[in-house]
């Protein structure tokens, strides 16, 4: 029997964001590694996901990497259209453990460790019950994380003070948090059962054989180091990992429409998979397009009003060909220098096109390290969750981005403003700073992956811990 590969076992919980970079460690640890890799994906939306190509393993994985999806759980008695996707992806993680616990038990050849994400925390139990490692994902940068270990530690009224009166939230070690990149989870009630979530879901963290991080230590010398620091739980940052591309998507219209293009001559405009506009909103990026006299290609989604992660849980690449929200006449008017594209694209493979010379991105931590591995400077326009502190760490602290800013803080970002941003970061000085940044920046990602990179030995140092563990269990020991 064979029982001297390690085999880890991976839970995904719900949204591509969450989805994508989870399958990408499980590629990671089969294609480096060689370790067998079990992937359980929670879903809120199965039959668009059964559409998508997610769910197949790669053809060069041979039968060490198993994708499973766990049964569809109905969360609809939990409220109606108000709740949000965060209330709705913890509700759904929690009520899947007994599948979790079952399929678990079911295995010959029982995982040597267990891989989850914050979503996930409660599963935790169930490697205890089976005597595996436990380790945690954050498919997110070492500053977030950061924040989000010291969160049961920060004396509350340092929390007040940072909501009430605006003032920075002090990280130890760290960059503090200025009050317009907040988080949603210091304006909760402690009393709130989601806030006591979080606090729980953190303290078992801790508690666990390490935390993998999609970052790379050159990126984020300063916060790994805090972090380590602490010697609260091992720290290993093991990023960038995102997507290949698909040489199979070549031929595609977008691609073909892009090989027409100048040389970084377009400005990519997305949102993410689950990111949404307002309908004024839409129609003032229309023209800010339009007046920036820049080609571009835009995924387009309908409009939704009061919620900026309108489409997180949905899944696949349906499309709405209607564009009855746009300006009257801006299809036509832009034809010849814009591609307007319903739903979704095949972004790695657009990020990675030589005529892309901008990305105008929400700023989801996947659409960035996507954007650094291609070397495509960015314009941060963040909707939510971390994305305002991700904004703020890649226009500040990083180099690799411009800002948009609306007049208000909670007004509609205007027309000239994004006629300025685009022109920027495709025509004027700015733009060619950053992209030499960006080349930088790509350079030394892909020198942290290859052999004897940071986050090459990092994920070394993780195997060897499975080899280690199991190789004791074998013993008996």
């Amino acid at each position: 029997m064979e029982t001297t590969k390690s085999h880890i076992a991976l839970l995904a919980s719900p949204g591509m964001g969450h989805l994508i970079p989870v399958l990408e460690l499980a590629k990671h640890l089969v294609s480096h590694q060689s370790f067998k890799v079990t992937v359980f994906v929670v879903a809120t939306d199965h039959a668009s996901l059964a559409n998508t190509h997610l769910l197949q393993s790669p053809a060069d994985s041979g039968d060490l990497l198993h994708i499973v999806l766990l049964p569809f759980i109905d969360v609809s008695d939990i409220g109606g259209p108000s709740v949000s996707f965060i209330a709705t992806i913890v509700t759904t993680v929690l009520r899947s453990m007994p599948f979790l616990r079952s399929e678990i038990s079911k295995m010959e050849f029982r995982p040597t460790a267990l891989v989850v994400d914050l979503f996930g925390t409660d599963a935790l139990e169930i490697a205890d019950e089976y005597n595996m490692l436990k380790f945690v994902f954050i498919a997110s940068n070492a500053w977030f994380l950061a924040v989000m270990l010291c969160t049961p530690e920060i004396d509350r009224k340092e929390i007040d003070e940072h909501v009430k009166n605006r003032k920075p939230l002090h990280i130890p070690g760290c960059k503090p948090i200025k009050f317009e990149h907040n988080l949603d989870v210091f304006f909760m009630d402690t009393n709130d059962p989601f806030y006591q979530g979080y606090v729980e879901a953190i303290n078992k963290m801790s508690l666990t054989d390490g935390i993998l991080v999609n970052t790379w230590d050159e990126l984020e010398p300063t916060t790994l180091k805090a972090l380590r620091e602490t010697k609260k739980v091992p720290i290993y940052p093991i990023g960038p990992l995102v997507r290949p591309i698909e040489k199979s998507v070549f031929g595609n219209e977008i691609i073909a429409w892009l090989d027409k293009q100048p040389k970084q001559s377009v400005i990519y405009v997305s949102f993410g998979s689950g990111g949404t506009l307002s309908a004024q909103q839409v129609k003032e990026l229309a023209w800010g397009l339009e007046l920036s006299q820049q080609r571009f290609v835009w995924v387009l989604r309908p409009p939704t009003e009061n919620d900026a992660a309108g489409t997180f849980l949905a899944l696949g690449n349906g499309s709405d060909a209607t564009l009855d929200y746009l300006p009257d006449g801006f299809p036509a008017r832009t034809q010849d220098r814009g591609l307007l594209v319903p739903m979704w694209a095949p972004q790695v493979e657009v990020l990675s096109h030589p005529s892309i010379g901008g990305f105008l991105t929400h700023c989801g931590w996947n659409s960035t390290m996507e954007s650094i591995v291609n070397g495509v400077p960015m314009i941060a326009w963040p909707l939510y969750a971390e994305q305002k502190m991700n904004a703020s760490m890649l226009t500040e602290d990083i180099g690799a981005s411009i800002r948009v800013m609306a007049v208000e803080s909670d007004a509609a970002v205007g027309r000239e403003e994004i006629r300025s941003v685009v022109r920027k970061i495709l025509v004027d000085r700015q733009g060619r700073n950053i992209r030499s940044r960006i080349k930088e920046l790509k350079d030394n990602a892909a020198n942290a992956l290859a052999k004897g990179g940071s986050s090459y030995n990092s994920m070394s140092q993780v195997a060897n811990i499975c080899i280690q563990h199991l190789k004791t269990k074998a013993s008996g020991a």
